[in-house]
């Protein structure tokens, strides 16, 4: 790998001083760095790039940030085919599971081609309005309708591949991946799913009716719902990122994408240490 786009969070503290030195370190290597604007702007480096820019110059994308920041280059990736090499400088970090004292000894054998990565399922979610298309995303957590109003539920006409499943009254519904599965899905009851397992999860926030319970099903799937409150307002929102105002009667389709990321692994580190190191999990 001669090329390594680098995108930093600019607002942890620590980022300045550790944007230098992994710059001095690829530098001492042969490889070329490539920074978009704001992680330029940090160490006064000449020559940025846009960020949507970078997946299509280099080799590999580096993500110094918390899981947030992962996310939002998970989806300027799309359909190139560059890894990603996450390093948590946040506070939980569930998908950044690099740490620092992890960075270079990772790095070393990701330049040596000596590396594993995991391959992530995206979402895609259309909307149509009035038949129309109006709104297309991709997202690698989760897609979430969910209420305007304070003190409203929506109603959510919702179909599996063509089959009526029910019309969900609540707070909103997620449709999440199994790598979103611990993230929002896992706040509103659903379960934690295997990161490469072909599934989705269906979790309804809040529902009005406690018979309502989360439902797990083929990745294969797709799911529509109707936007079905009259005079109420509600939105589809994007890994908590992204998000599009729907009206009475829309139709938002999501599924999984044609695409994958692909996330590098820190060598013999499990995803069941990651779930005990950050959640706690199985701990009494």
């Amino acid at each position: 790998m001669k090329r390594v786009g680098i995108i930093v969070k600019p607002h942890k503290a620590e980022a300045r001083t550790v944007l230098k030195d992994l710059l001095a370190w690829l530098d001492g290597r042969g490889v070329q760095a490539l920074l978009d604007e704001e992680t330029a702007a940090l160490v006064g480096a000449p020559g940025s790039h846009p960020k949507a820019k970078l997946p299509e110059l280099v080799d590999l994308l580096l993500v110094l940030g918390g899981d947030g920041t992962l996310l939002s280059v998970a989806r300027l990736v799309g359909a190139r085919d560059v890894p990603i090499l996450g390093v948590n400088l946040g506070a939980l970090g569930f998908l950044t599971e690099v740490t620092l004292d992890e960075l270079y000894s990772t790095l070393e054998g990701v330049l040596r081609g000596t590396y594993e990565v995991t391959r992530r399922i995206l979402l895609s979610a259309a909307v149509r309005r009035a038949g129309e298309p109006v709104a297309d995303y991709v997202a690698l957590n989760d897609a979430v309708i969910h209420k305007s109003d304070l003190a409203r539920i929506i109603e959510l006409e919702t179909y599996i591949d063509g089959q009526y499943v029910t019309t969900f009254r609540a707070d909103g519904l997620i449709i999440s991946t199994p790598t979103g599965s611990t993230a929002y899905c896992l706040s509103a009851g659903g379960p934690i799913v295997y990161p490469t397992l072909g599934a989705l999860v269906v979790a309804p926030i809040c529902p009005h009716a406690l018979t309502v319970r989360p439902l797990v099903i083929p990745d294969t799937a797709t799911v529509k719902m109707v936007q079905a409150s009259e005079g109420e307002s509600a939105y589809l929102t994007l890994d908590g990122q992204v998000g599009f105002t729907l009206h009475h009667r829309d139709v938002i389709e999501v599924g999984r994408s044609d695409h994958t990321i692909a996330l590098i692994k820190v060598p013999g580190k499990s995803y069941f240490q990651v779930l005990r190191a950050k959640f706690k999990w199985g701990e009494r």
